[in-house]
């Protein structure tokens, strides 16, 4: 019995001495050959890719190896040559980390943020190739009439609003760990602020400062202050012709004034003009007036769109793409949206457009 004893006490320990005190990745490639490199990298002020690490792929495998943080970093594992590039998000957290890096896919496993983020990955993958597989097929389904057809959407956003559960029900599965916070970060522009805004009290505190929760604290902040019910939050910028245009002044001028963030590269900004050049020539007599606020970069392109998409409403930009001032403030991080704001500045509407739009401005104006 003693010598039992003995043997599991010294098996215990020769483990512990064998267990990696770091993070351990071990890989393969395919299509890749022997003595190509892989790289360890990270993305710095957002484009930016830095080197950490590197390993040569020998025997069909490679290792890459090192320290831990307090808090699982994720990093991404990258392979380029010719024509293949693969890349590969992972978690540096203690362990074994195992990976397979293909073309068509990735999978890594062996630890425990890599093995949620794969469990989330994989569920996501198959649930969006479903949506977009029943997308497809209504749009190449030339005998549905227009019943059918809203049927068939109606289907469509079921099995979307699915996977968007799907995908909040992991984030608050997982707000504990540093999985569900970069979670939180890639999918929040598209989840409800009101879902959102409760987890972010159950976040460790020892999360609370990493980069990407701060920015979704930002966003969701900016959303509830411009939610439905607030007052609009004023700012001002330069027209096409270079002159300061303030929001508040535009506001005053009319019974109901609609925000629209658009941009000329936006294809389907462009698509809904139409329905905003309707709206706008049917209701500015009775009071109705838009305030375009453009993502765009260049100016020439800008002023162009307007003349082109014969928009003839006030126009607003400061020309910085995604970081403009406006769209900041109103927590826009897609386009086309627009906020619906009447003559006291309150907000009664956020991101109507096509019919949803002429609908209520018919019951406004009524």
């Amino acid at each position: 019995m003693k010598q039992s004893m003995l043997l599991a006490v010294s098996l215990l320990s020769l483990a512990a001495c064998q267990s990696p005190t770091g993070y351990v990745i071990r890989g393969t490639v395919e299509g890749a050959q022997e003595g190509d490199m892989v790289y360890l990298q990270t993305v710095e002020n957002g484009s930016l890719w830095v080197n950490q690490d590197s390993a040569l792929i020998k025997g069909g495998t490679f290792l890459l190896e090192g320290a831990v943080d307090a808090i699982p970093t994720a990093r991404y594992v990258t392979y380029a040559k010719d024509d293949l590039r693969l890349m590969a998000k992972v978690y540096l957290e203690r362990g074994t980390i195992r990976l397979t890096m293909t073309p068509e896919t990735n999978h890594v496993e062996g630890t425990t943020c890599n093995d949620v983020y794969q469990q989330f990955m994989d569920k996501f993958q198959a649930a969006n190739k479903e949506v977009n597989e029943f997308y497809q097929q209504i749009q190449a389904d030339t005998t549905l009439d227009e019943a059918a057809r809203r049927a068939k959407m109606a289907e469509l956003e079921r099995k979307d609003s699915l996977a968007t559960e799907m995908v909040i029900q992991t984030v608050e599965n997982n707000i504990g760990n540093v999985v569900g916070v970069d979670l939180m970060s890639m999918f929040g522009a598209s989840l409800p602020a009101e879902r959102m805004m409760p987890l972010l009290e159950k976040v460790p505190a020892a999360y609370q400062e990493l980069p990407q929760l701060v920015k979704v604290k930002e966003y969701l902040e900016s959303l509830s202050r411009t939610a439905v019910g607030q007052q609009f939050v004023d700012f001002t910028l330069p027209s096409p012709e270079g002159t300061d245009v303030r929001l508040g002044d535009e506001i005053a001028k009319n019974r109901f004034t609609l925000i629209d963030f658009w941009a000329s590269w936006c294809g389907p900004c462009r698509q809904e003009m139409p329905n905003v050049v309707e709206a706008y020539k049917t209701y500015a007599p009775k009071g109705f007036g838009i305030v375009g606020v453009s993502l765009d970069n260049k100016a020439d392109a800008w002023k162009k769109a307007i003349e082109d998409l014969g928009m003839t409403w006030t126009q607003m930009s400061d020309l910085k793409g995604w970081q403009c001032e406006g769209a900041a403030l109103y927590g826009v991080r897609a386009i086309p949206a627009t906020v619906l704001v009447d003559q006291n500045g309150k907000i009664i509407a956020r991101n109507l457009r096509g019919e949803e739009l002429l609908a209520r401005l018919a019951e406004l104006f009524q």
